[in-house]
C-alpha cells in the first residue's frame, strides 16, 4: 500500500531575547527535523515582528514557515516538539489544500 503524502505548513515564532545564534541554532533544529520526516517545499523567513498581542511579556518574536511534504503521523510529532522546545513562543501546524 502507498505512503499517503499531505502538503502541510508550520510557523513558529522564536522568542526575541535569543541571540542571533541561538535563534539559528533553533531554526536550523526544525528544518533538519522536517528534512530527515518528510520534503521540505519552501522556507519563509519572516524575520522579526510586531507580534499581534504581547506573549510572555514580549511584543515582538521571529517568524518563520516552513511548508512540507509528509505522512500524516509526522505533523503529531513536529507539535510535540515544539511545544517542549525552549524559545518558541507560539506555533501552528496546519493541512494546506493541493
Amino acid at each position: 500500500m502507498a505512503k499517503i503524502q499531505e502538503k502541510y505548513e508550520v510557523l513558529y515564532i522564536v522568542d526575541p531575547r535569543k541571540t542571533e545564534e541561538e535563534t539559528a541554532a533553533i531554526i536550523e533544529k526544525f528544518k533538519t527535523l522536517i528534512e530527515e520526516n518528510a520534503t521540505i517545499d519552501e522556507v519563509e523567513d519572516w524575520g522579526k515582528r510586531h507580534l499581534a498581542y504581547e506573549i510572555d511579556y514580549q511584543t515582538e518574536g521571529y517568524y518563520e514557515l516552513v511548508k512540507f511534504t509528509a505522512g500524516p503521523e509526522f505533523p503529531a510529532e513536529l507539535k510535540r516538539i515544539l511545544s517542549i522546545t525552549e524559545g518558541i513562543l507560539r506555533y501552528i501546524v496546519v493541512k494546506t489544500e493541493g
